[in-house]
């Protein structure tokens, strides 16, 4: 049984981050309330991946999380690939004798591809937290702290919450991070990237009518100038997720709106070029589509905590999704905290600071190395990327260089360095 702890914690957003660390917390008997702006919890997007360094920090937050996880993920359909994590294809290329688009190269690793959506995974992981730590309807305005050291949470609803410390949890457009770094500084707001997305979700009957049961049942990366399309399987095995991507020099019109309304006619302009399958598989979307404004915090946040204030997941280095890995990092955060949050030296507030004094030191340059990483290979996957261009060897080296940092990692081990580093914050031996 953990050691009872003299303090509690507050969490700003119920979204992965957010539950994923509550659950945590909450299994290590660490005090924690969970305050979500929503009205229940909820994920916008649709489909999202995970690779195996993010299914080692689910097993150390909670087995329960890892359990939700092979709950709703669907794998590529055929056993052949099972460790696949991609096709990546040609799209101008020309078709083999059976119709189906060359693959230029695959990218594998220990887990395979496993599409899931988020709201599924959400609703399996919720059950992992008890509905009375949970203050629903709390978006927050802003923090102060009161004579006795405490840190007060003024809510736009005219209501007020204390605790001893706060993590934010709460996304690109985190409250909590413009209260760390003020509200003026460049990393307060998130960056658009100059792409966008198209995202549908297709029957999967339809889809391997349109490119084949091999390129429809099993994730595929169709590689063009200045866009590129992912499909994978999901829903298991019944729908086929979609997003098209597309490059533009144009600034997004409305930075507070990261959606807006599309057509497909729109998106089959954009991608008149590609091959005949490609398009029809295109033209089986709705034909009114949403359009995705791809943000992110290209502008680093110079810490991730100020006192007993902290940041985590997308509130600290919200990621474009090229490498597929953003939820997973989430999660690796949440080990890390909830390991370094239940260490027996933790005992009062008083230790919160070195907590996440640890957690900064020991996260943030892998965080945000994938924030500008990602950036880079969605540029490697339209073809676009300085001196790689439409080199298919190069581009395959890139792809492995980078996702081998993103899972060749013992999510273990990282927890333990870190709680060493913290041992020696409390012992004085290391410098803030």
């Amino acid at each position: 049984m953990s050691p009872v702890k003299d303090f509690d914690i507050a969490i700003v957003g119920g979204g992965i981050a957010g539950l994923t660390l509550a659950i945590a917390l909450n299994s290590r008997s660490i005090p924690v309330t969970l305050y979500e702006q929503a009205a229940s919890f909820g994920e916008i997007g649709a489909g999202v991946s995970f690779s195996p360094n993010a299914v080692q920090a689910m097993k150390v937050c909670h087995q329960g999380i890892y359990e939700a996880f092979e709950t709703v993920c669907t794998r590529n359909l055929w056993p052949s690939k099972e460790k696949v994590w991609f096709d990546y294809v040609d799209a101008y290329s020309d078709v083999t004798s059976d119709g189906v688009l060359a693959t230029a190269f695959t990218i594998s690793n220990s887990l395979g591809q496993n599409g899931l959506h988020r709201a599924h995974f959400l609703d399996e992981a919720v059950k992992l937290f008890p509905k009375q730590l949970v203050r629903f309807g709390k978006r927050l305005q802003n923090i102060t702290e009161d004579g006795n050291g405490r840190l007060v949470m003024h809510f736009d609803d005219g209501t007020v919450a204390e605790t001893d410390a706060i993590i934010g949890c709460d996304g690109i457009k985190s409250r909590v991070r413009q209260a760390i770094v003020g509200p003026g500084h460049p990393s307060a707001r998130p960056v658009y990237t100059h792409k966008y997305a198209y995202r549908g979700l297709i029957p999967m009957e339809d889809a391997c009518a349109a490119v084949g049961e091999e390129r429809a049942q099993n994730a595929c990366m169709y590689m063009g100038h200045d866009k590129h399309i992912l499909t994978f399987p999901v829903n298991h095995g019944k729908t086929l997720n979609l997003v098209a991507f597309r490059t533009t020099s144009e600034d997004w019109p409305d930075a507070q709106r990261l959606t807006r309304s599309g057509e497909l006619d729109e998106l089959l302009h954009e991608f008149e070029d590609y091959g005949p399958a490609v398009i029809k598989l295109l033209k089986l979307l709705d034909p009114k589509l949403n359009v995705w404004a791809i943000f992110d915090l290209g502008y680093p946040a110079p810490t991730f905590y100020k006192g007993r204030i902290c940041i985590s997941g997308d509130a600290a280095h919200a990621t474009s999704p090229h490498h597929g890995a953003g939820a997973g990092f989430c999660i690796e955060d949440s080990a890390m905290l909830a390991e370094l949050l239940a260490d027996e030296q933790v005992k009062s507030r008083h230790e919160l600071e070195a907590v996440f004094a640890t957690y900064d030191a020991e996260r943030r340059s892998r965080a945000q190395w994938l924030v500008e990483s990602s950036r880079w290979i969605g540029d490697c996957y339209e073809l676009r990327a300085e001196g790689i261009g439409n080199d298919f060897t190069k581009i395959e080296a890139e792809i492995k260089k980078r996702n081998g940092i993103i899972a060749d990692i013992n999510i273990e081990e990282m927890c333990a360095r870190a709680k060493d580093e913290l041992r020696k914050r409390l012992s004085g031996s290391c410098e803030r």
